[in-house]
C-alpha cells in the first residue's frame, strides 16, 4: 500500500533549512549510490521532492525578508513579498 503524500512529507514543515538540506543531500547520495531498492528509491524520491519544495519556500521567505529590509526589491523592479 502506497503512503499518502502527507505521510511522506511528515515532519518536514518543522525542519529548519539546514536540517532539510542535510536530509535532502543524504537522499541524493543514497539514490546516486544505486544501492536502494526500487520501492525505497521511489519513497526517497518523493520525500526528496517534498524537502526540495520546503527548502525553496524557506529561501523565498528569507529573500523576501532581506528585500523588505534593504528595499532592494524596489531597485530591481520587484515588490517585496510579505510571506508571514
Amino acid at each position: 500500500m502506497a503512503k499518502a503524500p502527507d505521510d511522506i512529507a511528515a515532519g518536514i514543515s518543522s525542519l529548519g533549512f539546514e536540517e532539510a538540506m542535510k536530509e535532502l543531500e543524504k537522499i541524493v547520495r543514497d539514490l546516486e549510490s544505486g544501492q536502494v531498492k526500487l520501492d525505497d528509491a521511489v519513497k526517497a524520491y518523493e520525500r526528496g521532492a517534498a524537502l526540495k519544495k520546503h527548502c525553496e519556500s524557506k529561501l523565498a521567505d528569507a529573500r523576501a525578508k532581506v528585500e523588505k529590509i534593504t528595499g532592494s526589491g524596489k531597485n530591481l523592479g520587484l515588490e517585496p513579498v510579505d510571506r508571514e
